[in-house]
């Protein structure tokens, strides 16, 4: 279609202009019906991901898992066509269309094995032969499915349209039609011919039409005709007949005002802003993911090295008991409660272990674009460079500056603002339209005849003015205006009722109020958002502190038990006792450190400051391509 469009327009253009010129007219002529070309979906890794590997170990630092991120990450990428698509909806409002309006929904990644009711914690028990709570939710559905958070605070139900928008796209409109008649003459000293009239008509009407933002609508119309008959009666034969006419319609009520028939272009650029801080949003929320997800796994990972630590302590307990029960210092029994610690200390630890392989494939999901589609990315065991580590103490900032600063900064809060403006500027197209339709309506028009003498029909009308000539008289009896015809006029359209655009206008006005308020509630979510990441992160502190004093002195208590315990003053079951104390001690360190970083993070995000911690640049978030090279790998 479009070589024959190309080459219609080159056959007619080319006697005229030069090749190069003609090129470019073609090309300009066929532009209007062409979509702009949209690159096809890339599916592909970045190749820092495959810098990264190393005999199918993934070695990982927060900063890389952050980069592949931004690299791969879908939700990201799905969110780059935002701001594209809010581009699309400012050319349809310059153009004179009705908006398609933007996505609104921003997707974190999932909470993973680590995240609510994650099982860090090894149970205490106070009985001889313990056994360990065995994870039950290791399909948990929940735990591997994105959350999702809708960020509109206008509803799901539009306002209404209001007045129509005037066309700013001209349109250019042409007909051609040829008809032949014939008809049977009763009387042929009237119409002049034999037996019968036979005429051919060929008739060209070109027409164009814009409007303009006062709502102004013009239009033009262009109107040739041109008769032959065998009639000796018409002074003309072949007749040319041309007309030239323009009709301004200009509303003085109902859909008057530049800004009111400008609302679109307003609200699709607010669009684009709105596109810009989704996006930045849709950032934040992945980049704390991601940094959350990889906290958790950090923590697993430590739980089996706590998990690996009590199973050699129970191994070492089992041995001795052996060869204490050999030497016949102890019961047999003494050997079946060791033995039986030892099968309790592996479980904990398979389970252990299978809950950082699951935490693994959540995070290789994360940070990919074709989730576990390669075998290899697949396959690979994440190695996490990166240790947790608590600050000996927090940065002091009053709580009033952190509410100041995320509602400086928040882009979701900043978007659901200007939601409400674009609430606004549609409101003013339903208020109009409780107006009447009060048109002003012109119209002017020249007309142009010529013709070939039909020396008959000249002798029959004496005195008649004559205007020989083609198609050029005519149009030069158009532009001189020989014959100008004029007419204004005002049209007026009066609802007496009126009650669909009043209850139109009520209703809109009582959305409004309700995106007023639904601003509101972002707002106020904002600030409890920040207090409780403010007050998680204290408490995270505290039993942190706690946790670790409470490990140390378990630690002292196993060895002193310990050492009674090879002296034959203490009993079996208070060695084992006391090593589940520690490893309960061990496991709730690890979980309020990775407590303390999870609350640091969902501070930073309630603040907004999510980005700048992590050294992250939005447009190289845009790009798709992160300037700061792989971490380096240490190991072979």
């Amino acid at each position: 279609m479009r070589g024959w469009f190309q080459a219609a327009v080159l056959m007619l253009a080319v006697p005229v202009l030069g090749e190069a010129q003609t090129g470019f007219l073609g090309n300009a002529f066929i532009r209007p019906y062409e979509a702009k070309p949209v690159p096809p979906v890339n599916l592909k890794n970045s190749e820092r991901i495959f810098d990264l590997m190393r005999a199918g170990q993934l070695y990982l630092s927060l900063a890389d898992a952050i980069a592949l991120a931004l690299e791969n990450n879908l939700d990201i990428e799905v969110e780059r066509y935002l701001p594209r698509i809010a581009e699309t909806d400012i050319g349809r409002a310059k153009g004179g269309g009705l908006l398609r309006g933007v996505s609104l929904l921003v997707n974190e990644p999932p909470p993973g094995i680590g995240g609510p009711n994650g099982p860090l914690l090894t149970t205490l028990t106070t009985s001889s032969t313990p056994a360990p709570t065995v994870n039950t939710n290791l399909s948990d559905v929940a735990l591997i499915t994105q959350q999702q958070n809708d960020l509109s605070v206008t509803g799901a139900i539009p306002l209404s349209t209001g007045p129509a928008i005037p066309q700013y796209d001209p349109s250019l409109s042409g007909q051609i039609n040829w008809a032949h008649q014939s008809t049977p003459e009763f009387n042929p000293l009237i119409t002049g011919a034999s037996n019968w009239l036979v005429s051919n008509n060929i008739n060209s009407t070109v027409g164009w039409t814009q409007g303009f933002s006062p709502g102004t609508q013009v239009s033009m119309t262009f109107d040739d005709t041109r008769l032959t008959s065998n009639s000796d009666r018409y002074t003309y034969n072949p007749i040319l007949s041309s007309s030239l006419g323009f009709t301004i319609t200009q509303p003085l009520l109902r859909g008057f005002g530049i800004e009111l028939n400008r609302r679109y272009i307003h609200i699709a650029k607010n669009n684009g802003k709105i596109a810009d801080l989704v996006f930045r949003q849709q950032v934040i929320d992945t980049v704390a993911g991601i940094a959350r997800l990889y906290t958790d796994l950090v923590s697993l990972n430590e739980d089996v090295k706590v998990k690996r630590e009590a199973m050699r302590l129970a191994e070492r307990l089992y041995e001795d008991n052996k060869n204490k029960v050999q030497q016949g210092e102890q019961a047999p029994i003494e050997v079946t409660r060791a033995q039986a610690q030892v099968a309790s200390n592996r479980q904990a630890l398979i389970s252990a272990q299978g809950l950082v392989q699951q935490q693994e494939l959540i995070v290789k999901t994360a940070i990919t674009r074709g989730g576990l589609a390669n075998p290899a990315i697949r396959g690979a065991h994440i190695i996490a460079t990166d240790t947790l580590t608590v600050p000996e103490t927090d940065p002091v900032r009053p709580i009033e500056h952190l509410i100041a600063e995320a509602l400086r900064e928040r882009p979701d809060l900043a978007q659901a603002g200007i939601q409400v403006e674009n609430s606004q500027i549609s409101l003013k197209g339903s208020l109009n339209a409780l107006r009447p339709e009060l048109d002003v309506v012109g119209t002017m028009q020249n007309g142009g005849l010529s013709g070939d003498i039909n020396a008959p029909g000249a002798a029959l009308t004496p005195g008649a003015a004559l205007y020989p000539g083609g198609n050029g008289t005519a149009l030069g009896q158009i532009f001189r205006n020989n014959f100008p015809s004029y007419s204004v006029g005002m049209q007026l359209t009066l609802p007496l009722r009126n009650r669909v655009a009043q209850a139109d206008a009520v209703r809109d006005q009582l959305q409004v109020r309700q995106t007023q308020l639904r601003r509101q509630q972002f707002e106020d979510q904002v600030r409890l958002e920040v207090a409780d990441a403010y007050v998680a992160m204290q408490q995270a502190r505290a039993a942190y502190d706690a946790a670790v004093q409470s490990r140390v002195l378990q630690e002292q208590s196993v060895k002193v038990e310990q050492e009674t315990f090879d002296v034959g003053l203490a009993t079996n079951y208070l060695v084992i006792q006391y090593q589940n104390y520690l490893a309960q001690a061990q496991s709730s360190e690890v979980a309020a450190k990775g407590a303390y970083a999870k609350a640091k993070i969902a501070l930073d995000r309630a603040t907004a400051s999510t980005l700048d911690v992590n050294q992250v640049s939005v447009q190289e978030a845009q790009n798709g391509r992160v300037s700061r090279p792989p971490g380096r790998i240490s190991q072979p």
